[in-house]
């Protein structure tokens, strides 16, 4: 009775474990949609007020389904973004427009959160740069 005991408490820990390592195999978790951006930084560099302060962030859907950007959320209110709405098929292009407020003087660093469908859901982009006093 006792060799039992003994067995099933090795042999129950060991299946969960095996159940739990073949899980990600079986359900195909490696396929869907894949964002991946050619830059996830870009510096401004040094401008004046009221100088054009914008950028596009260009991703491609690495995977192997329509990849469906749900959210952009930035750092501040300090900046605007852009974004299709519509479904990025697989292998596609697109690009995140990025634009920041100017009329803000001083050194910025500000982060973009990307949410998507993706298997990789959450990308975090940067931007940063200087807005100096104009004449």
């Amino acid at each position: 009775m006792r060799n039992k005991f003994t067995l099933l408490t090795i042999l129950i820990p060991v299946l969960f474990i095996a159940c739990a390592w073949m899980l990600p195999a079986l359900s195909g978790s490696d396929g869907g949609a894949r964002i991946t951006f050619a830059a996830t930084e870009h510096d401004f560099g040094t401008m004046a007020p009221g100088d054009e302060a914008v950028h596009y962030f260009v991703f491609t859907n690495d995977g192997d389904a329509p990849l469906v950007i749900v959210n952009v959320r930035a750092s501040c209110g300090c900046m605007a973004s852009e974004w299709t709405r519509k479904p990025v098929d697989a292998g596609a292009k697109d690009s995140l427009r990025v634009e920041y407020n100017t009329k803000i003087k001083g050194s910025f660093s500000k982060t973009i959160t990307v949410q998507s469908n993706a298997v990789n859901p959450t990308v975090e982009l940067k931007i940063r740069g200087s807005v100096i006093k104009g004449n």
